[in-house]
Parts: C-alpha cells; structure tokens; sequence
C-alpha cells in the first residue's frame, strides 16, 4: 500500500517537473522568436505619434495598448483571409508577435501562421493591412500619417464623386454663357438703334436751317400786308 503511494507521489512530481520544463521551454522558444522579430524579412515596424495626433489627449502607451494592437492586427488576418480567400482562419494576439518596443512608441511585429509553424509573408500582411487600415487607426484614434507601418505607403482617400453630373455642370456653363452673350447682343442693338435715330434726326434739323438760309430768312406775312397797303396808297 505504501509503496503504491510512494510511487504515484514519484510520477505526480515527475509529470509537474517535466510540464515545468515544456513550459519553460516554450516560453523560451517564444522568447527567442521575439528578439529574432526585427530579423525577419517578413517584419514591419511600426511607429506611433500619440502627441502629435491629439495633444494633450494622448494617452498613455503601455502593454494593454499593444495587446490591442496585437487583437487588432489578428482581426485584420482574418478578415483579409476570409474576404480575399475564403478562408476562416482563427488567428489569434499570440499569432501577432512584437517585440522592441521603445519609449517613443516603435516596435517590430510579425505574423505567425495558427495553423502551420510559420510566418505569414509581409506582402499578404500589407494586403490585410491596407484592406482594413481604417479599422486600425479607428481602434486607436490616429491617422495613416500618426499610426505608421514603415515601408507601407498611406492608403489614399478615395477620389470624392462630384453631386452633379460633370456634363450638367458644362452644359450649364454653356448655357449661361449664350444667354449673357444674347443679352449683350439685344442691349448693344437697341443702342446703335437708338443713336442712329437721334444722328438722323439731328441731320434733319440742319438740313432744315439750311434751307431756311439759302432761302434769305423766314418770310413774315404780317409785314407783306403792311407793305402792299402802302403801295396802293
């Protein structure tokens, strides 16, 4: 009987050590893989600008905000597989693995595959990124220019859709411009109309007084009475 206990007491601590041992041995796997982060071709950094993007707002940087970046990034992976792929890939902020973070807010990161003992490459992590850029720099209140990935370009705003149809706008312009120009005609008609009439009537007026001179002055009747009356007498 005792020797029973004495030997499931011998494996219970051999079973504790050796899980002791895998776990410290895993741990030091992922402790390694972390340094060797900033090493790895498929690597980005990333540098934040909290100050810059809002000031005396900023909060803090500490390590339950890069938790969110590493959840933040996992559903990035996913959703750039399900979207682009077809596949419901469950990665997870242990697939996400960082390490040099600074005080200025920089740090290296890449993406592990849940499913196979590799890295996913750094163009298919780009593609992700950029399909759900918005949603990153939403999760942390920044912008392209504040929450970097160097190396990837910022995404470029859509260009704006115009609410008026670009054709209406020219036909518009056209329009308007024949009614300016039919107004400028009408009024510039009517003017000339109207000087020419005044230039004829003041040619009448000295053609008349001409006349008039030529013929020796105005004959006034009231002295032609006069002087046939002193003729007959």
């Amino acid at each position: 009987m005792w020797m029973k206990l004495l030997l499931i007491v011998a494996l219970a601590g051999i079973y504790t050590q050796a899980k002791e041992d895998g776990r410290g041995q895993i741990s030091g796997e992922v402790e390694e893989a972390r340094w060797r982060v900033a090493e790895s071709p498929d690597a980005f950094k990333v540098r934040l600008s909290l100050k810059s993007a809002l000031g005396d707002e900023a909060y803090t940087w500490n390590e339950n905000e890069l938790y969110l970046f590493r959840a933040a990034m996992a559903y990035t992976m996913r959703q750039y597989y399900m979207a682009e792929k077809g596949q419901q890939v469950n990665f997870t902020s242990e697939n996400i693995v960082t390490s040099e973070v600074t005080p200025r807010i920089s740090f290296f990161f890449y993406v592990t595959n849940p499913d196979a003992a590799a890295t996913i490459t750094k163009a298919e992590v780009e593609a992700a990124i950029r399909l759900s850029r918005g949603r990153i720099n939403s999760a942390f209140l920044l912008s392209d220019d504040t929450l970097e990935f160097v190396g990837l370009l910022a995404t470029l705003s859509p260009p704006a859709e115009p609410t008026v149809e670009v054709w209406l706008i020219v036909f518009g312009v056209v329009i308007g411009f024949v009614v300016l120009v039919g107004v400028f005609l009408i009024v510039s008609g009517f003017r000339n109309r109207r000087k020419r009439k005044l230039k004829m009537d003041d040619d009448d007026d000295e053609g008349k007084a001409g006349e008039e001179i030529e013929s020796g002055g105005v004959t006034n009747s009231g002295f032609e009475e006069e002087d046939d009356r002193r003729t007959q007498l």
